[in-house]
């Protein structure tokens, strides 16, 4: 276990009305709420507001007013878990502009992934695509992802998993792997900062 808990940004990729990814990304912050080595920020993208015409050198007054805000949460967080949901194959473009309007703020942190949608995939595709970006960003992704087959029949009416401990074992292990990347990044980059 980490001597301090390890700052861990949870980001809800989609902003679709009634979207599956608020069910999910409820349930994920359940888990992790339960341990006592992780500090939750929970960023759904619903509520921020950045153009999709970005990311720009000079950006407009009112993108400059989200970036002071999203921007010291995501430099603060030592982990992330991106809770995304498959669109066609790949993930939301609200997902990849949010992605795309901050750049330091990613670097050698590990990030995880909890996925849904993409029928029986369970929105594998999009995580595999999600890896990419975060590698160009100098991120670490995580092996381990919790997946969600079959869309909303994967949860009953009070939003908690039809396989519950399945997905809360897939959780735990993910969450292992994060922890463990998060705590020997910290202590690397105390020794040496990261620079690219």
């Amino acid at each position: 276990m980490p001597d301090q808990p390890v700052q861990l940004a949870v980001i809800t990729g989609s902003v679709r009305p009634e979207r599956l990814s608020a069910t999910v990304a409820d349930w994920f912050v359940g888990q992790a709420r339960r341990r006592s080595d992780v500090a939750l920020d929970l960023i759904d993208l619903a509520d921020v507001s950045l153009a999709m015409d970005g990311p720009v050198f000079d950006p407009a007054p009112r993108a400059k007013e989200q970036l002071a805000i999203t921007g010291p949460r995501l430099a603060r967080a030592e982990a992330f878990v991106v809770v995304t949901p498959e669109y066609n194959h790949s993930f939301p473009a609200v997902l990849k502009n949010f992605i795309d309007w901050h750049l330091t703020e990613w670097m050698a942190k590990p990030v995880g992934f909890v996925s849904h949608g993409g029928g029986v995939g369970g929105g594998l595709r999009a995580v595999e695509q999600l890896r990419q970006v975060f590698a160009e960003l100098h991120a670490v992704t995580v092996r381990d992802t919790v997946s969600f087959h079959g869309g909303q029949a994967a949860f009953d009416g009070d939003g908690n998993p039809r396989d519950n401990d399945g997905c809360g074992a897939a959780a735990k292990t993910m969450l292992d792997q994060i922890l463990w990347w998060a705590t020997a990044l910290r202590d690397a980059k105390a020794r040496r900062p990261y620079s690219v």
